[in-house]
């Protein structure tokens, strides 16, 4: 081999990082005895060149290495005990991915290479592994600097709309006639025109990527034929998935990052800071695990050959550990400040606010992120629950977090499908769930309000489907949700049943103008909004296929102008996207409760009744809001889901104002022009009605 130099170079910046002239490496291991840093040909097939880092300050290990070119291909060898019993599985023969790297050369491959240890030594994971696991996983690249100065958001409109759009790349646009065939499935299809002009037309203000983060195929799927379509198994914190570029390559992403900007609509990735690819002791050993894994990962108390699994995936990263803690921060401020993201969601955020004694919401991690002067300006969002011991901590999160709200999901599903006791429970989630979050100074806003999300049936599907329909996924239909709250409407899957068709779509109407007209933050799934089924699939996680796609061909169009007349109607009306919560308390301005609740003939509702289906909520203004807020909107909503036709007694408009229907479920296409409602209102069996005040004088007739 031939060997360049190498100097010492400094540990003040973690990773390859070219300076003009070389590079300085810079890696942290806690408890190897050495790091070899390997070079490879522009190919990544031939081992070049193996430096020993020649420095250690504390457990950063470090080297410089002068003329080395951008775009070199390299990885690490770590020298230190393989003793798994005591936590410890170094193994110099497994070239390891730096945690810092940018960008990845070549694939991850499922060879018995990758393991640390022989597969078919009895002694299973205790046994050591001599292969050479080079030729079988991606090489680290040494990035060109210019690729990832400063995001300049120069020309970044704010986001005025809170509709969050939660979508897969390659899902929303591969078969989207309307995405140019060559940038189907990439990030500059994306930000497409279409895609653009279809999220414009129903308000979205956020769109939020399913991880981007280089992820691999598990290597149980790979066996399987199937792949990890939805990206939840991260080896690259810092590098942008490949398998979505387009013509652009690394400058795709920023390049989509800033049409969306320009667009008036953010951008949120969803992030796996919880656990690796790198699965349980049995699973390959590609970065963390032979960097240092007593430090990068959680193990089991006294039995340290085993990993504490609060995620589900086989390990756990130690984020409690400063220098994970502090990879964790780098790579988010990196998403920031290089690559223009607005904000996170946090998968399996729980696990990040676990110290030795549980969740604490006053944690390390939630410190850390806090104070600091990038991120705490950024929008972060929780999915609060892992499957850890009490893992579930929905409201649990400090204030400047929004939280996936399961339980506003799973309330408006039994509601719809006629659950006893699950009106008394959707009037806590149209109010914005005060129960779960009004606390601490929490805006009514932090809690996500969502019908349906990647993880479960579509929308379309808890209409169809009473069961799941996994087999796809070859587990025999035992993975994905067990409780969906779903109801086929009749009929198991597919119907020519004009009835049963017609009972779903006003199904569907009916939830999403709940989710619309509900205080908090709405979340739609991709897909959503066109009624976009995966054949009762509830668990699409390797369907990289038309399961997981959005099947565009077969969109309602209907419910697509359905949904964006609701989104319009939620941005018209600002008592409908308070950030304060409302308790029914009398306003100052003019003596009136900022919600009331009542019956179909305007009196007290019978909250104790529990087969109660049919109640009007009036909503105003909070009677908090300061006097700088203008407090005159008002909307009044009903809710029929008996199947009889039944007439409401409106209340007594403002002088001078008369009440119009807004929104009616009772069909998709709405009235342009609604005429005057008198002291009473018909409304459809099955349907929501929101009806709203305009003054005698004005018309909504054409002329």
């Amino acid at each position: 081999m031939n060997t360049p130099q190498i100097s010492s170079g400094t540990a003040t910046r973690l990773g390859a990082h070219h300076d003009g002239n070389g590079v300085n490496f810079a890696v942290f291991s806690e408890n190897a005895s050495a790091i070899e840093l390997c070079l490879f040909s522009p190919d990544g097939k031939t081992e070049t060149a193996r430096i020993k880092l020649p420095e250690r300050t504390g457990p950063v290990w470090h080297g410089y290495v002068e003329g080395l070119a951008i775009g070199s291909l390299y990885g690490y060898r770590v020298h230190g005990s393989y003793a798994p019993e005591q936590g410890h599985r170094f193994n110099p023969n497994k070239l390891l991915v730096d945690p810092y790297t940018r960008e990845l050369h070549g694939q991850f491959e499922n060879h018995p290479a990758t393991l640390g240890y022989d597969e078919g030594s009895a002694r299973e994971d205790i046994s050591f592994d001599e292969a050479d696991s080079a030729p079988y996983v991606p090489k680290s690249v040494i990035s060109d600097p210019a690729l990832f100065q400063a995001a300049k958001p120069g020309n970044r409109k704010q986001p005025s709309k809170d509709l969050i759009y939660e979508a897969h790349v390659k899902g929303l646009t591969q078969s989207n006639p309307d995405v140019p065939e060559a940038l189907r499935g990439t990030y500059e299809g994306l930000a497409s025109d279409a895609v653009i002009e279809h999220l414009q037309s129903l308000g979205v203000g956020a769109i939020e990527l399913l991880p981007v983060h280089s992820f691999i195929d598990d290597a149980f799927l790979l066996d399987r034929g199937l792949t990890n379509y939805w990206g939840y198994n991260s080896i690259g914190f810092f590098a942008v998935e490949a398998r979505y570029f387009g013509p652009n390559g690394l400058t795709g992403f920023r390049k989509m990052v800033e049409r969306f900007h320009e667009a008036g609509i953010e951008v949120i990735l969803d992030v796996v800071y919880n656990h690796t690819a790198e699965g349980d002791q049995r699973g390959p050993t590609l970065s963390f695990r032979g960097l240092d894994n007593a430090s990068y990962y959680r193990l089991n108390a006294g039995q340290p050959r085993y990993y504490a699994n609060d995620t589900g995936c086989g390990n756990t990263l130690n984020v409690a550990h400063p220098y994970v803690l502090r990879m964790v921060l780098d790579s988010l401020r990196f998403w920031v400040e290089c690559m223009g993201v607005d904000g996170f969601r946090f998968d399996l955020a729980t696990t990040l606010g676990r110290e030795a004694h549980g969740f604490d919401p006053w944690g390390g991690f939630f410190d850390a992120l806090r104070q600091d002067p990038v991120l705490s300006g950024a929008r972060m969002i929780a999915e609060p629950w892992d499957i850890g011991p009490g893992g579930y901590q929905l409201g649990g999160f400090p204030h400047e977090f929004l939280e996936w709200n399961d339980a506003y999901r799973d309330t408006a599903r039994r509601y719809w499908r006629g659950d006893a006791h699950s009106a008394q429970e959707l009037g806590a989630r149209l109010l914005g769930s005060a129960d779960k979050f009004d606390r601490a100074g929490r805006r009514s806003s932090s809690s996500v309000n969502f019908l349906a999300s990647h993880d479960g049936f579509t929308l379309a599907d808890t209409t169809r489907y009473e069961k799941r329909h996994n087999q796809a996924n070859t587990e025999n239909n035992r993975d994905g949700h067990h409780t969906n709250y779903s109801d086929n409407c009749g009929e198991e899957g597919d119907s020519d049943d004009p009835e049963i068709r017609a009972k779903r779509s006003r199904r569907q109407r009916n939830m999403l103008a709940t989710l619309f007209m509900s205080q908090g933050t709405p979340m739609l799934l991709a897909g959503d909004e066109f009624g976009n089924s995966q054949d009762g699939n509830n668990n699409a996680y390797c369907q990289d296929n038309k399961i997981g796609w959005l099947n565009w061909d077969q969109a309602d169009l209907d419910l697509q102008a359905f949904v964006a007349a609701l989104s319009a109607f939620r941005q018209a009306h600002p008592c409908l996207r308070q950030t304060r919560f409302l308790h029914g308390a009398k306003r100052a301005s003019d003596g009136l409760l900022d919600v009331e609740w009542t019956d179909f003939d305007g009196g007290p509702l019978g909250w104790r009744d529990p087969g109660l289906s049919n109640f009007c909520l009036t909503v105003r203004c909070s009677a908090e809001a300061p006097e700088y807020e203008p407090d005159h909107d008002l909307v009044f909503i009903a809710f029929n889901r008996t199947d009889e036709q039944l007439s409401v007694n409106l209340p007594k408009p403002p002088n001078g104002q008369h009440w119009v229907r807004g929104i009616d479920t009772d069909t998709a296409v709405q009235n342009a022009y609604p005429r005057p409602e008198s002291d009473t209102a018909v409304i459809a069996p099955q349907s929501v009605v929101a009806f709203v005040v305009i003054s005698d004088g004005a018309t909504h007739e054409p002329d």
